[in-house]
């Protein structure tokens, strides 16, 4: 009977630590729309970039390879989303930085906003500093700081900037699509948001804004935006509407 404190203590211990960590996700309603939102507190809950394999330098391409790929090494993928715009190559199209090191440059050439929303200016960049804290700036402004970065993924437009929307978007825009983005409310605080339907680029900047209280938020991407979190599955655009990705937002819960 000596040995029953010992293996009550065991259990408990294995009690408390084996479930993953929750996350902050919530459904939000916004004039009229569903929204899924996702904080993290990036102190507490690291958060990475993650584009290819490191062994065999294949792109994951989608969030369930990624999931597997943790799996395999004994990690659970807590949550995920798409980092960027890319381009036909299935390559960033503007910065991205992952373990510090860049892989593609910053992208300052203007293009024709009508080819694609990278064009639509200002666009900009989210990046986690080598201290930890995270921030989100136009591109001009990011090349012009100047400082080194840890994780970093360029994608456009700017939601918001400086707590304004971009002057680009118009209230009543017929250009509807499900779209994600990203704000950073502190330093250590990122709130991600998905669409559950179709939106315009004004009524989701209104969201960052007077929903989520940000001043600084940046669009990811539209039609194959999707959204993950451990517990709960996907949310954003439907699954046939999904192209390959080339960066992804992700949250592991370490061994």
């Amino acid at each position: 009977m000596r040995w029953l404190p010992a293996l009550a203590l065991l259990v408990n211990i294995l009690g408390c630590t084996s479930p993953a960590q929750a996350l902050d996700s919530s459904e939000l309603a916004f004039e009229g729309q569903n929204y899924r939102v996702v904080r993290l507190d990036i102190k507490r809950e690291p958060l990475g970039l993650h584009w290819r394999d490191p062994q065999s330098s294949q792109p994951f391409g989608s969030i369930e390879a990624l999931r597997q790929w943790g799996e395999a090494r004994g990690e659970r993928l807590l949550f995920a989303t798409n980092a960027g715009i890319y381009d036909k190559q299935f390559a960033p199209l503007g910065l991205y930085v992952e373990s510090g090191k860049t892989v593609v440059p910053l992208n300052l050439s203007h293009g024709n906003p009508a080819s694609g929303n990278f064009s639509l200016l200002p666009n900009g960049v989210f990046a986690i500093y080598p201290d930890g804290h995270a921030a989100i700036h136009t591109s001009a402004a990011f090349k012009a700081d100047g400082k080194s970065v840890q994780w970093a993924t360029q994608s456009g437009p700017m939601l918001l900037i400086d707590g304004k929307l971009n002057e680009q978007f118009v209230d009543d825009s017929a250009s509807l699509k499900w779209r994600s983005g990203v704000c950073v409310k502190t330093t250590s605080e990122v709130i991600f948001a998905v669409s559950e339907a179709p939106v315009n680029f004004h009524t989701f900047g209104r969201l960052f804004r007077d929903k989520l209280g940000c001043r600084d938020a940046l669009y990811l991407d539209g039609s194959i935006s999707q959204l993950y979190v451990d517990g709960e599955g996907y949310s954003g655009a439907p699954a046939f509407m999904v192209k390959p990705y080339a960066g992804i937002f992700a949250v592991f819960a370490k061994p």
